[in-house]
């Protein structure tokens, strides 16, 4: 496969802030799939879950009787997804752009593109409680076959986009360092997106008098967040599909010449450079704050690419694999991070 070419420039990395007493992914439990590329995992409407896989199939997994279920078959590669309150299942599909699954099977295409310009990598998507849909939209210049190119490039394209109830498009933000998982306030009155290759969390304010603020949320990450879901408890989950590249920080800030050298070396060697996949999951409270960190390495498991707690359980999905994960969700007794002092 040929890769673009890659006009890196230079960016120093953020120092993160760390906990010292990390939890274990309690009962991880690993559950096969019929399918590759779980890239983003989300509850049905019947105790089961929705994942999308890399030939098009959007499927329900049964936890209980481990059963799955043909949803629909975008025809491109589906995301991330979210219910809609008229009973549609809104996807971001990579290839196709803003898609939306109908009650009455009916597979219609809500936006293709942006003022001309088609949408290569719709990624994440979360619906507010009048049907305003927010989605993200990685890269301009990457998909997701070579996605890899934006964290060494480093000029960041990434966007934020609504869809209204009218059906017009609208921009919100621009130059995000790929725009990955969204999430919504409990109130709905601000919005966080995930900066994978900045290793941040940003906050948009939706309503009130600082509409339209844009805030750092919480400190920046120990890795890469991607998907990213609001819990029934005001919480903000973050899943972390890698840790961060200590080759790859030392060379941003450096000659670019250094990362163009390595563009042109075999892909899996970025890959190899993080080690281990290991399996990280960050949990922060509706200010931004650390309430959780989870990490963990299982020889089946890592590189989680969403996160999704229901119930008592937490729910992961993993791109490069072909399975979902599941662990234990915390109980009030569990240590909780408080008081880490701020490295930005």
């Amino acid at each position: 496969m040929n890769k673009p070419a890659i006009d890196p420039q230079r960016w120093t990395p953020p120092k993160a802030a760390h906990t010292a007493r990390p939890l274990p992914l309690r009962n991880l439990a690993i559950h096969r799939i019929p399918g590759n590329g779980p890239e983003h995992v989300t509850p049905g409407k019947n105790a089961d879950l929705l994942t999308g896989l890399d030939d098009g199939r959007v499927i329900s997994y049964d936890p209980q009787t481990r059963q799955d279920q043909l949803i629909v078959d975008t025809g491109g590669r589906p995301l991330g997804m979210a219910w809609h309150p008229d009973g549609s299942l809104i996807i971001c599909d990579a290839q196709r752009g803003l898609l939306a699954y109908r009650p009455d099977d009916r597979l219609d295409v809500l936006a293709a593109g942006y003022h001309g310009t088609p949408f290569t990598f719709c990624s994440n998507v979360t619906v507010t409680a009048d049907g305003t849909i927010y989605f993200s939209h990685s890269s301009t210049k990457y998909n997701l076959a070579n996605w890899t190119g934006d964290i060494l490039e480093h000029r960041p394209t990434g966007r934020l986009f609504r869809y209204t109830t009218d059906g017009t498009v609208e921009l919100l933000l621009d130059g995000l360092g790929f725009a990955n998982g969204i999430a919504l306030a409990r109130d709905e009155s601000f919005i966080v997106v995930a900066e994978t290759i900045n290793y941040d969390l940003v906050r948009l304010q939706l309503t009130g008098d600082r509409q339209g603020a844009l805030t750092r949320f919480g400190d920046p990450m120990p890795g890469m967040p991607d998907n990213i879901a609001a819990a029934d408890d005001g919480n903000i989950w973050v899943s972390i599909v890698a840790p961060r590249i200590g080759p790859v920080d030392f060379l941003l800030p450096r000659n670019p010449l250094l990362r163009k050298a390595l563009w042109a070396l075999p892909d899996g060697l970025l890959q190899s450079a993080q080690g281990t996949p290991a399996t990280g999951v960050r949990v922060l409270d509706a200010n931004g704050a650390i309430v959780y960190d989870f990490v963990g390495i299982h020889p089946d498991f890592g590189n989680p690419t969403a996160v999704w707690p229901v119930g008592d359980t937490v729910w992961l999905a993993s791109l490069p694999s072909n399975a979902l994960a599941s662990f234990d969700r915390p109980t009030d007794t569990d240590a909780t991070v408080t008081d880490l002092p701020s490295r930005n």
